[in-house]
């Protein structure tokens, strides 16, 4: 079974990969990477209810989670961190588990994907409950430790969700929402962090993204949600306020701090000229959305 999946094959188009020039290798490769965004184009339509599964979730209070094995799993580890900083999200909220722990993350845990009772284990770790969705990542499509974990998430009435490299994926049979994205063969044999990883991580930037902004997270563009928990984000909190109300800078330092540094708070308090307290009771009012808050309501 291992031989037939399609991310194990070998590539004609690298057959001589060890007696190419620098600048071909580079070639060949950005020419196969061409083939992931393709791939992920042809299962956006898979992906999109799985979004919406996403926003509810995140709208009760219930959390992501990803999980996954070697590269995938630093992958979902690496768009759950990510979560924090850019929409304002607490770290229970958007989780990355991998096979091995956090320390897998920067050293290869050897045979930590193989059992599947591992992946149960870490799920009733993180008491997982209906509210939550969890989405197995593996780009071959059959991790133990990913099936393990989403048959125990099925059995706790979670969503689960799927994000596999190869058609036909055992993976797929545990989901609700199964996403087979066909990468094909690698340049380098089997490297699935070449252009499976590339399309996993197109999917994670999806999910996470899009969820957010049905959580009203987002305004218009704008990450209003973020924290600026540095000089960059703090600096970054000022130019949103000012492109979302037309204030100059100085006004936007001065509303931003009024608001106790909360960018969406501020924000409302330019746009529907108010103070500090009404704003924040506008956006609860609002659940959380700038202009429901701004519109009263509409």
């Amino acid at each position: 079974m291992f031989n037939r999946l399609e991310t194990e094959r070998r590539n004609p188009k690298s057959e001589h990969l060890d007696e190419m020039t620098v600048y071909e290798i580079l070639r060949t490769m950005n020419e196969e990477d061409q083939y992931a965004t393709e791939a992920v184009r042809h299962v956006l339509p898979a992906i999109a209810p799985l979004v919406k599964a996403v926003t509810k979730s995140l709208q009760t209070k219930g959390r992501l989670i990803y999980v996954g094995a070697g590269t995938s799993g630093r992958l979902g580890l690496l768009d759950a961190v990510e979560c924090r900083p850019t929409f304002g999200v607490p770290s229970s909220t958007v989780i990355g588990q991998m096979a091995g722990g956090e320390a897998a993350f920067t050293e290869a845990k050897e045979g930590a994907e193989d059992s599947r009772g591992a992946g149960e284990h870490d799920l009733k770790t993180l008491s997982v409950t209906a509210n939550d969705v969890v989405i197995g990542l593996a780009a071959s499509g059959r991790t133990p430790y990913v099936v393990g974990a989403l048959q125990y998430a099925r059995s706790c009435g979670a969503v689960t969700g799927s994000v596999a490299c190869n058609l036909s994926a055992v993976i797929s049979e545990h989901a609700d929402y199964p996403m087979e994205v066909n990468t094909g063969a690698e340049v380098l044999t089997g490297s699935t962090r070449l252009k499976a990883g590339t399309a996993q991580k197109l999917i994670l930037n999806m999910i996470s993204t899009a969820s957010m902004v049905g959580a009203g997270k987002v305004y218009e563009n704008l990450m209003v949600d973020v924290k600026p928990t540095n000089e960059k984000l703090y600096k970054r909190s000022h130019r949103i306020i000012m492109e979302a109300t037309g204030v100059d800078e100085d006004t936007a330092i001065t509303v931003f701090e009024e608001a106790g540094q909360h960018v969406k708070t501020a924000i409302v308090m330019i746009l529907a000229d108010v103070k500090e307290k009404d704003a924040r009771q506008m956006l609860a009012q609002a659940d959380g959305f700038i202009k429901k808050a701004v519109r009263g309501g509409v």
